[in-house]
């Protein structure tokens, strides 16, 4: 099949993805609260509206106050789209920032962004009060400060039911042990790529809580403070987008050419490789039946851990040796020719992997 026509067919599958991950809505629209509508709180506000945003899209604590951006800190205005106030319990002014010209001011900065498909969150929050305990589910009135802060961290969250069997399962005992099994099984049916357990308290006018994430065979952990429960949700939500971040995000310097080989390729899967790959410059080289090959500029492990959020899975070392070993085999399942031997000066840099 041409190359042209797995394209055009690869653009027109856009509209009906299935999912992979999850990709944030609104990356580049950040909400911050204001006290008045005087041009110095809009001023205020503006300011923690570009803090809010280039963690999102860094993860990185250090880069909102960093030197690259003085300039960017001076005049925001031009990244930003268009501002407004949003009426409720909270005024809010809303900053609409512009995709291009906001990634091309942090990529001139020296600073590597992470994508809009990030890894979806199941999350077991359980919060501890006078009138006793309460496991949040999807829909109930204490999951919206959750799902806002979330939002405000560019993270995609999900809730549970949180039915009759799962508050048996979102138990303080479960939620804090280093075991996940428990809330690993009660979470297969929503189909997350990450499990958060979250146990808070209040203590003495202060939010507590104690976190932790899974993330395939990897885990996090950690505690946050808040001076409101919604205060606790954002300390939660930021301190785990910053240990999601450098799963995904290649420090600058780190990076490096690499060669992707991607065997049982479809028209609906292009598509899903072409945007899991926008973070690392992929650029599609190769077309033979079911299986391309692309040039990608990153660090191995942050583009192993991009597709793995979609289920893509890494040929052994073994079978590739085997497969282009003389007289190997047509690959039957695949339909075309195993790959022919790499170079061994490009051997380390390049990575095959199949659905």
């Amino acid at each position: 099949m041409r190359l042209s026509k797995i394209l055009f067919v690869g653009c027109l599958s856009l509209i009906s993805l299935p999912s992979l991950a999850e990709t944030v809505n609104n990356l580049y629209q950040v909400r911050e609260p204001v006290t008045a509508q005087s041009p110095d709180e809009r001023t205020r506000a503006t300011q923690a509206a570009l803090e809010t945003l280039v963690l999102r899209l860094t993860g990185d604590a250090k880069a909102p106050q960093g030197p690259a951006l003085a300039e960017l800190r001076k005049n925001p205005q031009q990244i930003i789209n268009q501002t407004g106030y949003e009426a409720g319990a909270t005024q809010m002014l809303l900053v609409d920032f512009d995709p291009v010209s906001t990634d091309r001011a942090l990529r001139q900065a020296g600073l590597s962004l992470w994508g809009s498909n990030r890894p979806s969150i199941l999350g077991w929050w359980l919060m501890d009060a006078t009138d006793g305990s309460n496991l949040i589910g999807d829909g109930q009135s204490a999951a919206e400060p959750l799902r806002r802060a979330a939002q405000h961290r560019g993270l995609p969250l999900r809730l549970p039911l949180a039915d009759l069997s799962e508050q048996g399962v979102g138990t303080a005992k479960n939620l804090e042990s280093t075991d996940p099994a428990p809330l690993k099984e009660a979470s297969e049916r929503y189909g997350a790529d990450a499990l958060l357990a979250v146990h808070g308290h209040e203590e003495n006018g202060q939010w507590q809580a104690q976190w932790r994430l899974w993330l395939g065979d990897q885990r996090e952990q950690g505690t946050a403070t808040g001076a409101s429960q919604e205060a606790l949700a954002d300390a939660v939500m930021l301190a785990v987008s910053q240990r999601l971040a450098p799963r995904y995000v290649a420090k600058p310097g780190a990076s490096t050419a690499l060669t992707l080989d991607v065997q049982g390729m479809t028209f609906e899967r292009y598509a899903q490789l072409n945007r899991l790959l926008e973070p690392f410059g992929g650029r599609l080289q190769t077309v033979d039946g079911s299986r391309v090959g692309y040039e990608v500029t990153g660090s191995v492990d942050q583009l192993r851990s991009q597709l793995s959020l979609a289920k893509l899975q890494e040929v052994p070392a073994g079978e590739i040796a085997a497969a282009a070993a003389p007289g190997a085999p047509v690959d039957a399942g695949a339909g075309v020719p195993a790959p022919a031997s790499a170079p061994v000066a490009a051997a380390a840099t390049q990575l095959h992997f199949r659905w």
